[in-house]
């Protein structure tokens, strides 16, 4: 858990949950703070299963998962392929759309370009395309008095990407079966403090939407794990525009490495279909494997 990425708090506080949750299940846990001296301490710790709770760049990019690999080390969530690829935002779009599967039209620009003009029609959205928790995002809507200008820690190249209107829906997939639709509730973007601090946003689940786009959302995010090449949990989100009917629906990203936090989405989906915490995290342990 922890380690150097943008988003080491979030996976601090879902590893001490998750190490939590195992420890009632009487399952013995470490908790280690990745840093540059990982590989060393995992060959001295020596343990059965690492169970991956780090978030962003080098815990779910492919990154500690080709060092696992090295290692011979049995570990949860996706392995180094599928972890890269869905990190990869625009990569990973790619593969979605030769699958069937409808997303917003996005590129990949240089920084400067974006802050010289705009390169797409407003409304768009600009983000970096290795980064997840809604880490760096800029909305730019019809009207603006010019393009965005980005703060100095945004990467060199960045995703500019067709803005979709509509409902926030997401569905959590665990091995091969999708779990159920949550709507997320919020009074404005689904940012960073919406998605971790408690009262950020409200969940309705199962979603109150049409049966026809339950289904779509449930297939997709089923879909989109399988051709990824996932395994374990991962996530799918949505932009549904309910006016549009089948056409309005998006497929925004899969998430390898969901959060694990008392506010996050995948424990309240296992929850409501009776599975507790405890028992999410000991499944996660018992499906770790390597993939060579």
């Amino acid at each position: 858990m922890g380690g150097p990425s943008a988003e080491r708090e979030v996976s601090l506080s879902s590893g001490r949950e998750c190490a939590a949750a195992l420890v009632g299940e009487g399952i013995e846990v470490v908790e280690l703070d990745a840093g540059p001296d990982l590989c060393e301490r995992l060959q001295d710790i020596k343990p059965d299963v690492v169970f991956n709770a780090l978030h962003g760049r080098w815990g779910e990019d492919g990154c500690v998962q080709g060092l696992l690999e090295w290692l011979r080390m049995p570990y949860t969530h996706s392995g180094v392929l599928a972890s890269a690829l869905a990190m990869d935002k625009q990569r990973s779009k790619e593969v979605f759309r030769a699958a069937g599967l409808p997303v917003a039209d996005s590129v990949i620009v240089p920084k400067s370009d974006v802050m010289a003009g705009h390169v797409m029609p407003a409304p768009y959205v600009v983000k970096p395309n290795n980064e997840g928790s809604s880490v760096g995002i800029y909305l730019v809507f019809e009207g603006s008095n010019g393009p965005p200008q980005l703060s100095d820690d945004m990467p060199e190249q960045v995703m500019v990407e067709q803005y979709v209107a509509g409902r926030e829906l997401t569905v959590t997939v665990m091995g091969d079966r999708a779990l159920t639709v949550t709507e997320i509730l919020t009074d404005g973007w689904y940012d960073y403090d919406a998605k971790y601090k408690p009262g950020g946003s409200r969940h309705v689940l199962p979603a109150d939407i049409p049966p026809r786009i339950f289904d779509l959302c449930m297939d997709y995010a089923l879909r989109a794990h399988q051709v990824l090449g996932c395994r374990g949990v991962s996530r799918t989100d949505y932009r549904w525009d309910e006016a549009r009917g089948e056409e309005g629906l998006f497929l925004l990203e899969t998430n390898t490495q969901p959060g694990m936090t008392p506010t996050s989405l995948v424990p309240e989906q296992a929850a409501h279909l009776g599975m507790t915490f405890g028992q999410l995290c000991a499944w996660m342990v018992e499906d770790a494997s390597c993939d060579r």
